[in-house]
């Protein structure tokens, strides 16, 4: 039974032809798993009905290095799945294009251990995937990018979470988690708005979750399932969104109160050096006040005993005539004999030196002569002269 359904692990049992063999080639269509769901899709089966084709070769113990190939045929309707390196394009075998029936991708029983995310994004005609039977543990970030998916199965794998944007995979509509190790979902999975179908069966779900899940016995508790946990991941979501917000509002009113407390506190140093810068202005202003007072004190003082020294020396002396009539006299006296003697430098100069042919001097040695006769024409100078000379 376990290689009807075909998962890893199931070793098929090669038989002979004959009634047996065709009974078993007829009857292996029905069985998918043990899920006993039957899916119609056209005129052809789909779901657990579809049938297998797969060829083993194995050793046989009659004798080393003999090998015979035996074929177990559970219907003819489908190509044989490839492993893991085909189906990412590394091997000879079929691509992936090679496997897409219509709209319908079936990668399961391939022992894949990720997902070809970029290779599968290469298709968005296919909108139905299978990945059932593998041995996924995790989905790449990137697998939220294949949006046109709307029917997925990842059923029987190991995968312990969903990637946290599985939200963006808006469009699907049908999901299969069956028999994995999830324990909760991302919070995201409440923007799937279109998903109508959700098993989340053999899980160790979060009991809360598992509650809100339910038994998923068949369709309807199927399509029950997807109504409530995206109700409840809805809740969450908003518990969470409420959440948020109350921290971020009181991050903000903390921020507001810390820059509350910086303003107060900047204007509490402000007003601080204003009166300190006040206080030192009166004590600035104190002393040079008190300066003022000592010098003019100091100058008063000086100038008592100065005072008081000279009351004594002008009372002992007798008054003298004042000063100033001699000391005209003899600036007058001073001119005069400043211009006499620049007359007689002149008179030199005219006399003795090469200038008594010029102008001027000639008009400086007339009016000496002239000068000169009037004086000797005068007796008594002329006498005076005389005794000067005969002196």
């Amino acid at each position: 039974m376990a290689a009807a359904r075909g998962c890893p692990g199931a070793v098929p049992v090669p038989r002979a032809g004959g009634p047996r063999g065709a009974a078993l080639g007829s009857a292996g269509g029905a069985l998918r798993a043990g899920r006993g769901r039957a899916r119609p899709r056209g005129g052809r089966l789909a779901g657990p009905a579809r049938t297998w084709t797969r060829t083993w070769t194995r050793k046989w113990v009659a004798g080393p290095g003999r090998a015979a190939p035996h074929r177990l045929v559970l219907g003819s309707r489908r190509t044989p799945p490839v492993p893991a390196a085909m189906s990412r394009g590394g091997g000879k075998g079929p691509s992936l294009k090679d496997k897409l029936d219509g709209n319908e991708l079936d990668l399961s029983l391939c022992d894949l251990n990720e997902v070809p995310v970029r290779e599968l994004a290469a298709l968005p005609k296919a909108t139905i995937l299978d990945l059932s039977c593998n041995n996924l543990i995790s989905l790449p970030s990137d697998f939220c990018s294949l949006m046109h998916l709307v029917k997925l199965d990842l059923s029987k794998n190991r995968l312990q979470q969903l990637p946290l944007d599985f939200g963006r995979l808006v469009n699907l509509q049908h999901l299969d988690l069956l028999n994995n190790r999830l324990v909760t979902l991302p919070v995201s999975f409440a923007q799937l708005k279109n998903l109508k179908w959700l098993d989340l069966k053999d899980n160790p779900l979060d009991p809360v979750l598992a509650k809100v899940a339910g038994d998923c016995l068949d369709e309807k508790q199927c399509k029950q399932a997807a109504v409530k946990v995206l109700q409840h991941m809805k809740a969450i979501q908003s518990e969470q969104d409420r959440q948020r917000q109350r921290k971020l509002q009181a991050e903000r009113e903390m921020e507001k109160k810390r820059e509350a407390e910086q303003r107060a506190k900047e204007a509490q140093e402000r007003e601080l050096r204003k009166r300190e810068k006040a206080e030192e202005k009166e004590r600035r202003r104190r002393e040079y006040d008190a300066q003022k007072a000592a010098k003019q004190e100091m100058e008063k003082k000086t100038k008592k005993e100065n005072v008081q020294t000279r009351k004594p020396a002008s009372s002992s002396r007798p008054p003298q005539p004042p000063r100033h009539k001699h000391s005209w006299s003899r600036s007058v006296l001073r001119v005069l004999l400043f211009v006499l003697l620049c007359v007689l430098c002149t008179l030199a100069a005219c006399k003795l030196t090469e200038l008594q042919h010029q102008p001027l001097c000639i008009s400086v040695n007339t009016l000496y002569e002239d000068v000169l006769a009037a004086l000797q024409n005068h007796k008594t100078l002329q006498n005076m002269l005389q005794q000067n000379s005969q002196q």
